[in-house]
């Protein structure tokens, strides 16, 4: 069984919120790709189809889910990439992202509060970690952190998202069912102490387009999905798919 994340509920905008934790003298990471053989007003989004899922995180039985072949031939997508480096960087527990210019905060105070425990009561899950979108909110920028438990039973605490299969076995974990797969990619970011691995997936579903990344670390898999119309992906697809492969794991 799969539960989804959905990107449309309603929202409204809030000013996007200064780093939190910020680092400029992090190293700058060196990327290594390999490839698998509506009326919207300004102060409230309202969708009127149906959400797409950022993410389907899978509990159980995960082979259920089957993904469409891909169309070949797969486009060469990290060859289209935007420069980031003087877009606004996103501090959040654990992970940074950059956020596309005009881009919104579109966190609800709720989830900011969310993952607390008051009094001993159990604490609630917090759905995303940072959520941002466009000034018509039809491009959605959104992370997730997980326990990696939750997607892969395992006793052993996963250090690197290799530990929950390869990058095809890893798809049916972050990529739902019935989707048309586009481009998969294993990413090797160089850090202080060697490489970490990031899986790309970039797919269609719903007349929606989504670029993902995903990575894990002590434990918990952190997750960037960036989402925009089917029909809008030919203009913004490149930046889309540039803040979501900007997500660090620090």
């Amino acid at each position: 069984m799969a539960f989804l994340l959905s990107l449309s509920p309603h929202h409204h905008h809030h000013p996007i919120n200064p780093p939190q934790n910020p680092n400029p003298n992090s190293p700058k990471p060196t990327l290594l790709a390999t490839s698998l053989p509506g009326t919207i007003s300004k102060r409230q989004f309202t969708f009127k189809t149906t959400s797409l899922c950022l993410v389907s995180l899978i509990t159980q039985n995960p082979l259920a889910l089957a993904l469409s072949e891909p169309s070949p031939p797969l486009k060469p997508v990290l060859s289209s990439l935007a420069n980031t480096k003087s877009w606004f960087q996103f501090f959040g527990d654990g992970f940074a992202i950059r956020v596309p210019p005009q881009f919104e905060d579109i966190m609800e105070p709720e989830d900011y509060s969310a993952g607390l425990s008051l009094y001993g009561d159990k604490a609630k899950p917090k759905t995303f970690a940072a959520r941002f979108a466009s000034s018509d909110g039809s491009e959605v920028l959104s992370v997730v952190v997980r326990p990696s438990n939750q997607l892969k039973i395992t006793f052993l605490e996963a250090k690197d998202i290799t530990d929950l299969g390869s990058l095809k076995e890893a798809a049916k974990l972050f990529v739902p069912g019935g989707t048309t797969l586009y481009s998969a990619r294993t990413l090797k970011i160089k850090e202080e102490e060697g490489y970490r691995t990031y899986y790309f997936y970039e797919f269609g579903i719903d007349e929606q387009h989504a670029a993902l990344v995903a990575a894990v670390n002590s434990g918990k898999a952190i997750i960037a999905g960036a989402t925009a119309p089917q029909s809008k992906w030919d203009e913004d697809g490149v930046k889309l798919r540039s803040a979501a492969i900007s997500l660090t794991v620090l």
